[in-house]
């Protein structure tokens, strides 16, 4: 396909430009001499043919500007960045990040100093990447000011001008680069881009946890993540990270696998088949990634004693799968799988895998008051005994009728009153 002679004819015909929320916002902005675009990831998205997420907007009317026309119709108006121009529309449940265009006037970091502006021209070039420098007009006509439709086209990232200028004023981009990359272009990435990344490395030790976690798990996810990460690690940037060793083996066989099981790419899987070789990886990239109680919990899980999975038995994958429930279960086998080597191709590795959707686990079918009937009190004991008749009831292979779980409750008492001599 040829991006540029077909872009605005494409993008002309586009249903969610055209009617719906965005072009209700669009309509509000362009009136009394003001202009309005989407800009960013939905126009290049688009362009591709790919799925149009959030949708950003730029416009030359100033943000007190952009409150007034809103609350006049009635639309809910969020000042979510007001000083730096950026406003929040919601229309129809959906919300539109609505920027005035600026142009830097210093720079420092993530805290640049910026000028409200008209000239569409050096908003797009204050933007990090040409593929994302682009600009759509309500009548679906694309602006491209940066070189961004050869680009999209030839499937090429590069930043827009100086890519050192553009990293040092957010040295966020360096990961973002890769991250870019790896889920839109294609072949080996721009050498200019990925030198000025190689010089600027002392910047990431700058960045917040939270900003590294978020492009690092849009990263684990992207088409390209596997050679990426590669690139990224010959290049000494990935390291400094995960702070750890980089698994590519595993990490390129857990996409595979993901593939193999029909299932979508998990970011805490693949993170965990590139770092996690014990617990105490988990530990440091929780912290490192300032990863949410969740994701900490699911890598850490993965990280516990995955090697032991290997030439299970179903009898004894079971009681795993009591054990861990089954995500928890699935998601630790698929680490031991990935990371099985010579004998990742072995069979057994889909059957357990896929167990839990052959077998589901029952419920403990003893409770409290089977153990109160028998004569034993509230209290510590009871709870000891429910833990020596639940570990006998896995042992047994999961037994449900009455007289081997009676059995079983009889067994368990008279093992703690011989243990305990009562």
């Amino acid at each position: 396909m040829n991006v540029n002679s077909s872009a605005q004819q494409s993008l002309a015909d586009a249903a969610w430009l055209t009617a719906g929320p965005v072009a209700r916002v669009l309509s509000l902005l362009n009136a009394h001499g003001e202009e309005a675009r989407v800009v960013g990831g939905a126009v290049r998205n688009a362009l591709l043919g790919l799925p149009v997420g959030e949708i950003d907007i730029a416009t030359t009317a100033h943000p007190d500007e952009v409150v007034r026309r809103a609350r006049a119709v009635h639309i809910k108006c969020v000042p979510t960045g007001i000083d730096h121009g950026t406003v929040t529309l919601v229309v129809g449940g959906q919300p539109f990040e609505v920027t005035t265009l600026r142009e830097d006037v210093e720079t420092f970091g993530r805290k640049a100093k910026v000028a409200f502006g008209r000239d569409w021209v050096r908003d797009a070039q204050r933007r990090d990447f040409t593929v994302n420098g682009l600009s759509l007009s309500a009548d679906g006509a694309v602006h491209d000011h940066v070189g961004g439709l050869a680009d999209i086209e030839a499937r090429r990232v590069r930043f827009i001008g100086d890519p050192a200028q553009r990293i040092a004023e957010d040295y966020l981009r360096v990961l973002r680069f890769f991250r870019i990359h790896a889920a839109y272009g294609s072949g080996l990435p721009d050498r200019a881009a990925v030198l000025a990344c190689i010089a600027a490395r002392d910047g990431l030790a700058l960045l917040s946890a939270e900003r590294l976690r978020m492009e690092m798990l849009k990263l684990m996810v992207a088409p390209g993540a596997a050679d990426a990460l590669v690139t990224l690690d010959d290049c000494g940037l990935l390291m400094r990270i995960t702070g750890g060793v980089a698994y590519h083996g595993p990490f390129a066989r857990m996409i595979a696998i993901e593939q193999a099981l029909d299932l979508a790419a998990d970011p805490m899987r693949r993170l965990a088949a590139l770092s996690v070789a014990v617990t105490e990886d988990a530990k440091r990239l929780s912290q490192r990634l300032r990863l949410s109680n969740v994701e900490a919990k699911q890598l850490d899980s993965m990280g516990h004693r995955w090697w032991r999975l290997g030439n299970m038995d179903e009898e004894v994958a079971r009681r795993r799968i009591y054990r861990l429930g089954a995500e928890r279960y699935r998601d630790r086998i698929m680490l031991a799988w990935a990371r099985a080597g010579r004998d990742y191709d072995g069979p057994s590795w889909r059957e357990l895998a896929t167990l839990p959707q052959r077998w589901s686990a029952p419920v403990f079918p003893l409770k409290a008051a089977d153990f109160l009937a028998r004569g034993l009190k509230e209290g510590p004991a009871l709870g000891h005994v429910l833990t020596l008749a639940e570990d006998a009831w896995l042992a047994a292979g999961f037994p449900l009728a009455r007289a081997a779980l009676d059995a079983i409750a009889d067994q368990a008492i008279a093992r703690f009153r011989h243990d305990h001599r009562l």
